[in-house]
């Protein structure tokens, strides 16, 4: 016996920001991801929250996800780089990681990726 049941799937903000953290850490030449102001905000909310529902979600501390009223989805990814590669090529290649990355684990097509670069740390001798 089969059923055409209809369900609906549903990725929330916070695993899209946790699984776009891990790829931004992935890509070559990315130090660190860091919270800018508006991510420290978010990060002390977050943890007000973990610390009601006794939860310890995955790390997303310098990405931030919205959703637009019409379904588009944006991430914001707040990185440290190292003086390696020129920043534009990191962080185009932390564009295309993230795109790539969060499609192929959550089905969710990203409209967006905006990478802040915070801070470039120069190369170790």
């Amino acid at each position: 016996m089969t059923t055409d049941a209809v369900s609906e799937v549903r990725i929330e903000a916070p695993v899209v920001a946790a699984v776009a953290a891990q790829a931004a850490r992935a890509v070559p030449g990315v130090v660190r991801l860091e919270p800018g102001v508006r991510g420290l905000v978010s990060s002390l909310v977050r943890v007000g929250k973990q610390r009601l529902t006794n939860t310890d979600p995955a790390a997303s501390e310098g990405v931030r996800v919205r959703r637009s009223a019409g379904g588009a989805l944006s991430v914001q990814v707040d990185v440290v780089i190292s003086a390696v590669r020129p920043a534009a090529v990191i962080g185009h290649a932390v564009q295309q990681e993230v795109s790539r990355v969060v499609f192929e684990q959550t089905g969710q097509t990203v409209d967006e990726v905006s990478v802040t670069i915070l801070d470039i740390e120069p190369e170790r001798p």
